[in-house]
């Protein structure tokens, strides 16, 4: 049996197993509907799709941007941090830290909780000094931060909080859905819960004035024609991308409900395994989307290679933490530094989940760890 790590086909023209029925065609017409008009740069798609994606995350503005590396560098400038330290983890993908040099800070890495993969709220108190001006965490894998602590530290230091929600798009906190500070910014990689045909992301905020100057920072600077405000730049979220999403958000829901399921089964069928540490499910205070369904394991590199020769995809997030990156070897921080982080970086992996994913597949995944780790 061989399968994707995440099938977008199945997606698009449904899966006949599973009975989805695929949205190619709403996808066809959206798009012809943009040729019809000839709406390829800013206008009416973007602005739905803003408007939209606004009222899904129950707030009050959208900026549709080029990505989610934008959308965080934004979002540190837009609300004046461009200097200074920015406290944020090791364990996410290089541009949540490097998004915080682009906008003119410093990141300063705060290590993770070894169950929940996040940002440790008993270290970030620690780590707050006279420098910090910000917070910007990550709901990892697409489960959120405790983010009650987060914002009482936030509130208490007079810091500014803003949110990697890049895999994380409708996961809630306490019935709430992110991002929870109202600063949040979202990522729309093919592969993400809800992906764009490309490159893509936005940045959701409550403030009227970050909406407005992420709007002139995506434009070259300018509301009005040919006259610029700021030295902005060109990071618009191109408006072909935007009908695809707004047909794709319809069903981000749904599909995050099927991933939390699958996330279940994968945890019953695995509980047997006293070699590897499962992903924690949803409780009182989270409903997580699953973005990536992780294990933990001493023999990561071997499984992974087992896994791969029985035609399973399986992948690593992240096989290196952001600290030992050589772009960041002015900071000199050794090995040893963030422990946990480091840990995670050795042994986690991720195995196939979307929503499309059939459970006879889940079945086969877990009865060939089974066999890696000798049971019956």
């Amino acid at each position: 049996m061989r399968f994707a790590f995440v099938d977008l086909k199945r997606q698009l023209f449904g899966d006949p197993v599973t009975g989805s029925k695929g949205i190619k065609e709403e996808i066809d017409k959206a798009i012809v509907e943009v040729a019809a008009n000839t709406g390829f740069t800013m206008g009416y798609f973007l602005e739905k799709f803003e408007k939209e994606f606004a009222e899904f995350c129950k707030a009050k503005y959208c900026v549709g941007l080029n990505s989610g590396t934008d959308a965080i560098e934004f979002a540190l400038r837009c609300n004046g941090i461009t200097s200074g330290n920015v406290l944020t983890v090791p364990n996410s993908y290089f541009t949540t830290a490097s998004s915080i040099n682009q906008a003119g800070g410093t990141p300063i890495f705060v290590d993770v909780d070894s169950k929940n993969y996040n940002m440790d709220t008993e270290k970030l108190e620690k780590a707050i000094d006279r420098d910090t001006k910000a917070i910007v965490l990550v709901h990892l894998y697409g489960r959120t931060v405790q983010m009650d602590k987060v914002l009482e530290l936030a509130e208490k230091y007079g810091l500014k909080v803003i949110e990697d929600c890049a895999h994380a798009p409708g996961a809630k906190f306490m019935g709430k859905r992110v991002p929870i500070s109202g600063t949040g910014a979202f990522s729309f990689f093919p592969g993400k819960n809800m992906g764009a045909w490309g490159d893509g992301g936005a940045l959701i905020t409550n403030d009227p004035e970050v909406y407005r100057l992420a709007r002139l920072w995506r434009n070259d600077g300018w509301e009005k024609k040919y006259e610029h405000e700021i030295l902005g730049r060109k990071a618009r979220l191109d408006s072909l991308q935007a009908p695809i999403l707004s047909v794709k958000l319809k069903y981000l829901d749904s599909w995050n409900l099927l991933r939390r399921k699958h996330a279940n089964k994968y945890n019953k069928l695995l509980a047997g395994i006293k070699e590897i540490q499962l992903p924690l499910l949803e409780d009182n205070y989270t409903e997580p989307v699953f973005h990536i369904y992780n294990i933990i394991t001493d023999r990561r590199d071997e499984l992974l290679k087992f896994l791969e020769n029985k035609g399973i995809s399986a992948g690593v997030h992240y096989p290196k933490p952001i600290h030992l990156q050589p772009a960041y070897e002015n900071l000199r921080l050794k090995e040893g530094s963030f422990p946990i982080a480091e840990m995670l970086a050795k042994k986690t992996l991720s195995l196939p989940i979307f929503p499309e994913l059939r459970d006879n597949e889940i079945e086969f995944v877990c009865n060939s760890l089974k066999e890696f780790f000798g049971i019956k």
